[in-house]
């Protein structure tokens, strides 16, 4: 209680509570009030002191004795302890799900299918049953979908891996290759075998390891088949408990993992949950180890027990109408009720009447801090402090008193370090309603300030994560940044020869080039967007696709506007390429003429790729004086020093792996 310099820096309510608070304590224990209590949660265990008049405070203040540490599971159960609804009318479900587990544990793998609409409880089924296994001896893997990464190739893999090794964002690559081995176990085969297959994939730098010499696709495939392995090695050391959340928003790539190891988990010690709404339909059929489990509404009495539990000061007849117009679904029975407790609602025209309206209502009444649940869901389901902190205008303590207002109420949770904290919705739809309550012209500034502060934070953003950069420009209405770096994640997808998730920011950075000012830069982008469209379309599904017409099409006049050489004749070729493989002759032959013109002398690379179409277009027409003209002329310009580098293009170029 000394006068010292440091005790003037604390001033205002904050440091009078904790002098009152401290009077409360006896020797060698700890006593909290409300609010510190709400944001450690479930971390202690605690004795209730009731509510205490306080010298200088108006209002009595609830304080708590700390007694000890809690025994739950992790920081984000920790979070959620005193802070979950009652887990009512699901003992069936639960009893299956432990069913299933005690086959796993005996080495008869299991994958339940776990399908519900948004807020029917998928989540907390999981949630349960990790609890119900507390006390078991097993490992756990966990993965969450996104709806911003859908194109993102592995992401929820690579956000597991990330999670388990401890990354930090100010980690340099040395240090997360460092602590990518440590998760491998380190001095193992598996760090020269496997770490440079997830090091690439997780975009980090290989050069400390041997060459991997693969083609894109074949170490995709070996990429695919070591996340396959370890899950398989973790199961040989304990029963493995997977669970794979939202699989509705899952990208193609993972959905490769997922096919390749769903069969093999039928003779491994592992029980998979995958849980997805109704829209995502499993691919697997027919494998004895699968088991449906669909969640429906909870019946008018469990949906009463729950509304009770959160609502016990409500009159009957209110808690009658919540049940009447949630229609059984867990976090709207939840999520109005908690509105109508939060406003003293006693008539039912107090009641929202879709969930939506009873989000709003309360984010509402949070204001002004509902301004960082609006930046946040921008950001995404999951924000980091420290990226909200370079957008929103509060200073650090308002910012801190804010996130922890939004926790209070069960909007958010938190997750990660103390030195960086990480924030989850609560549910997609609280993300959403946030979101959606946003003016238009509101909405594309934050995106831009979101982005802006990326490449603040991570000047190689562009290089590692061009998606999600690409995703904030271009709802910010900046299409032609947006769609530069939607090819540049399109580039970075072809290269892993992850060719689904290529197609899908290709195409979003196309769809916007429209919006891009005339001018050569838009049209060189334009370019190289159909040129990579047109790699990947060939990788997934051939020469024939109708799309390589179209994407290429209107390319032609592009490389002659740009008098893009280059481009120009692997146009043509392509072009070519499409007719003849469907057995279009006179419709291929309009672009080998088109290949001589182009020609700027006989021996340029335009003109011996002219003479190799017309040799195998009139050979396969039956016409073969004139495909011994063009092979043989071919024969006199080709030097083999002066023209490999065309062979080398197309064998390089993912492009042309089909064809060469």
């Amino acid at each position: 209680n000394d006068d010292s310099e440091a005790n003037k820096l604390a001033v205002g309510e904050t440091p009078n509570l904790a002098a009152r608070l401290q009077g409360l304590a006896g020797a060698d224990q700890i006593v909290i009030g409300q609010a510190t209590r709400d944001l450690i949660r479930g971390a202690f265990e605690y004795d209730d002191l009731g509510a205490r008049s306080l010298k200088g405070i108006q209002e009595p203040v609830r304080a708590w004795r700390v007694t000890g540490a809690s025994q739950a599971e992790g920081r984000f159960e920790a979070q959620s302890v005193g802070g979950l609804t009652p887990f009512v009318g699901r003992q069936a479900e639960i009893a299956m799900l432990l069913e299933r587990w005690a086959q796993a544990k005996d080495g008869e793998g299991q994958v339940v299918l776990l399908e519900g609409e948004p807020g029917i409880g998928k989540s907390r089924i999981t949630q349960v049953l990790r609890e119900r296994l507390a006390d078991e001896p097993h490992l756990r893997l966990r993965y969450q979908c996104s709806p911003y990464h859908t194109n993102s190739a592995f992401h929820p893999i690579i956000d597991q891996l990330q999670r388990a090794g401890g990354f930090s964002r100010d980690d340099s690559p040395d240090a997360k290759l460092d602590k990518l081995e440590i998760l491998l176990g380190q001095g193992s085969d598996k760090v020269q075998t496997v770490a440079p297959l997830l090091a690439a994939m997780m975009s980090l730098p290989i050069e400390r390891y041997p060459p991997l010499n693969l083609s894109p696709q074949k170490q995709k495939e070996r990429t695919l088949q070591a996340l396959a392995d370890q899950v398989a090695d973790l199961s040989n050391a304990r029963p493995l408990l997977l669970i794979f959340e939202d699989a509705h928003w899952i990208d193609p790539t993972t959905q490769e993992v997922l096919d390749l190891l769903i069969p093999a988990i039928a003779s491994q010690s592992v029980l998979a949950i995958i849980t997805f709404r109704p829209e995502y339909a499993p691919p697997w059929s027919g494998l004895g180890h699968l088991a449906p489990l669909s969640l429906t509404r909870l019946g008018k009495r469990f949906a009463a027990i729950l509304v009770e539990t959160v609502g016990r000061q409500l009159p009957d007849s209110v808690r009658d109408q919540i049940v009447a117009k949630t229609d059984g679904v867990p976090l709207f029975l939840e999520e109005l009720t908690k509105t109508v407790v939060e406003t003293g609602a006693d008539a039912a025209v107090a009641i929202p009447d879709t969930l939506q309206d009873s989000l709003m209502a309360r984010l509402d009444r949070l204001s002004p801090v509902k301004e960082v649940a609006q930046i946040g869901a921008c950001i995404g389901r999951e924000f980091s402090q420290a990226l909200l902190a370079e957008v929103s205008p509060l200073g650090e303590n308002e910012l801190g008193d804010a996130l922890q207002q939004l926790i209070n109420s069960e909007l958010i949770f938190r997750s990660g370090s103390d030195s960086a904290p990480r924030y989850t919705f609560k549910h997609a739809l609280v993300q959403d309603t946030a979101y959606g309550s946003l003016l238009k012209s509101r909405r594309q500034n934050l995106h831009l300030s979101i982005a802006r502060a990326i490449e603040t934070q991570d000047a190689e953003a562009r290089a590692t994560e061009p998606e999600i950069l690409a995703h904030h420009y271009q709802y910010a209405n900046d299409a032609e940044t947006a769609a530069s770096l939607w090819l540049v994640a399109g580039r970075i997808a072809i290269g892993r020869a992850t060719f689904p998730e290529a197609l899908g920011h290709l195409n979003n950075g196309l769809g916007l080039i429209d919006l891009v000012s005339e001018s050569r830069q838009r049209d060189e982008l334009e370019l190289d967007l159909r040129t990579a469209l047109s790699t990947g379309y060939l990788a997934v599904k051939g020469w024939p696709a109708p799309e390589i017409l179209g994407i290429l099409g209107p390319a032609l006049p592009l490389c002659r506007k740009l008098g893009a050489t280059q481009p120009l004749w692997v146009t043509l070729f392509y072009l070519w390429g499409y007719h003849v493989c469907r057995a279009e002759f006179d419709e291929a032959d309009i672009y080998i003429p088109q290949l001589f013109d182009a020609a700027d002398e006989p021996r340029s690379d335009t003109a011996i790729v002219g003479r190799m179409c017309g040799g195998i277009s009139s050979f396969l027409k039956g016409d073969f004086g004139d495909s011994t003209r063009h092979f043989d002329e071919l024969v006199n310009i080709y030097d083999f020093e002066h023209h490999k580098h065309i062979v080398n293009e197309l064998n390089t170029d993912p492009m042309s792996v089909h064809h060469v």
